[in-house]
């Protein structure tokens, strides 16, 4: 093998698993990464993945990667920059192991992140989540099941990932109903549950069964749901609750906007930023001040409490005629 294969199966079982005992889901972005760059590469220099070089991979062919995520696999900004933190990552990795490479390297670490625009973010009103929550055909395993899983998803505001990550046993609806979860950055959280959600869950798990190691929703075969599972089913609910609530058709719904729709119903109700952002599991709090921003009725509300501008409108005229003359220079 070449010295970029084995600095590359090292990066992962050395650097990833051994030294920063990283989590699984950073474990399979940085695979999906880096098994796309090295196709990539493959069809440009014309050689079987396994016999690449560092060389191989420099700063052109790299930028030349980065364009196509963005023009071929319509990738997003955000994607494009968390794949070239990944592969940052691994030449970093390369430039303590072959020094010989040196200034391929640091040309590679000195390719910039691209600046995006922030966009207001999208969520539900109580009226959307409503229809959409009665979308389910509860008289159906999946239906119910379903119905479960994005109440869930509502009331807490978790993750996809954190969701399709529970098991039997996360979920506790005694005195104190709550449910706990490996967030992001493998940070545990309790999240406590209202009465009603309680009531559903309380519902599916009778009917579920399981084991507490089993995942509480799983498919038909007892397996745990995938990512696309999950978005495809909540597709397929917003499709058919647009008929009853057509301002859905002007939103693109996916499971984050649920996470969004949850964090915004905090803030109306008067909960602290601060409060939210350990509710969500956010690392900095200045990650919650994007609700902040889209909540128009908070600013709303501002603005009523201000002083109003009682300012005569009209352009200033001086009385002096010295300054008269100066103005009018």
């Amino acid at each position: 093998m070449s010295a970029l294969a084995t600095t590359l199966q090292a990066f992962f079982t050395d650097r990833l698993l051994r030294q920063r005992q990283v989590s699984p889901n950073t474990v399979q972005a940085y695979r999906d990464t880096l098994r796309l760059l090295l196709i990539f590469a493959s069809e440009q220099r014309r050689k079987a993945p396994g016999k690449l070089s560092i060389g191989d991979i420099d700063a052109p062919l790299i930028g030349a990667f980065l364009d196509h995520l963005e023009q071929g696999r319509k990738n997003g900004v955000r994607t494009r920059n968390a794949r070239l933190a990944a592969i940052r990552s691994l030449f970093r990795y390369a430039a303590l192991r072959h020094p010989e490479h040196a200034a391929t390297i640091e040309r590679v670490l000195a390719i910039p992140s691209k600046r995006f625009e922030r966009r207001i973010v999208t969520w539900m009103n109580e009226a959307e989540i409503d229809v959409l929550l009665t979308a389910p055909d509860r008289a159906t395993w999946t239906g119910r099941r379903d119905t479960a899983l994005f109440g869930l998803a509502v009331q807490t505001g978790l993750r996809a990932s954190e969701l399709i990550g529970l098991n039997c046993a996360d979920v506790h609806l005694g005195a104190g109903a709550h449910v706990s979860c490996t967030g992001k950055g493998r940070k545990q959280r309790i999240t406590p549950l209202t009465s009603s959600t309680v009531k559903i869950l309380r519902a599916w798990i009778a009917e579920r069964g399981g084991l507490p190691a089993d995942p509480l929703f799983p498919t038909r075969t007892g397996r745990s749901l995938s990512r696309d599972a999950v978005e495809r089913r909540l597709a397929v609910y917003v499709t058919n609750a647009t008929a009853a609530c057509p301002s859905l058709e002007q939103k693109r719904v996916t499971m984050h906007v649920l996470r969004h729709s949850a964090a915004m119903r905090l803030l109306r109700a008067g909960i602290d930023t601060s409060v939210i952002a350990l509710w969500l599991g956010h690392e900095q709090i200045e990650t919650t001040q994007i609700y902040l921003h889209a909540d128009l009725q908070i600013k709303e509300r501002a603005l009523e409490r201000t002083a109003p501008i009682t300012a005569k409108p009209g352009r200033f005229r001086p009385t002096d005629k010295l300054l008269a003359f100066l103005e009018a220079l």
